[in-house]
């Protein structure tokens, strides 16, 4: 019996050819699209981020860290959308970089949560104009309008009840 090797990584951009008369299907499917969007917003972002040691899921955390006084670890699998054991991984490299602190929760001291600590807001300022560049480079072939359009349109399909 032969194995063959397979990996988890996205296939190198331009290694697949887009005019393969097989690839019309996929590009027929909204939802393989989208899929792709994912993807090259994903590597986009993890390689503006690479400079920091940071990927795109800390960045996302700190993000929603920037909006609350702090959160339970279950609250930030919840609302991020991650696995719990991901969530330990990600606040401990955070916590180690200094832009997190673990402190006892206000209601009860027994609990921790997770809150943004002074250099995680440094770095989310600093990292705003990092952002703004992968999504112009990202939406690169699209006018204002049809940005605004299609940031419309996908909120309205990502934040469906259940989604």
């Amino acid at each position: 019996m032969t194995s063959r090797k397979t990996t988890a990584e996205p296939v190198e951009e331009g290694s697949v050819d887009e005019s393969a008369p097989w690839m019309r299907g996929l590009h027929a499917d909204a939802g393989y699209l989208l899929y792709r969007l994912g993807l090259r917003s994903g590597q986009l972002f993890n390689a503006a981020l690479q400079r920091s040691g940071l990927r795109l899921r800390h960045y996302a955390l700190l993000r929603y860290l920037a909006t609350v006084e702090g959160a339970a670890q279950r609250e930030l699998s919840q609302e991020l959308g991650y696995d719990p054991s991901a969530i330990v991984g990600l606040v401990d490299d955070l916590e180690r970089l200094g832009f997190v602190e673990r402190r006892p929760a206000p209601d009860d001291r027994r609990r921790r949560i997770v809150a943004l600590a002074p250099a995680g807001h440094d770095f989310l300022r600093d990292s705003d104009e990092v952002a703004r560049g992968v999504t112009d480079e990202l939406l690169a072939p699209l006018g204002a309008e049809e940005r605004e359009m299609l940031h419309g349109l996908l909120s309205r399909v990502a934040h469906v009840e259940g989604g």
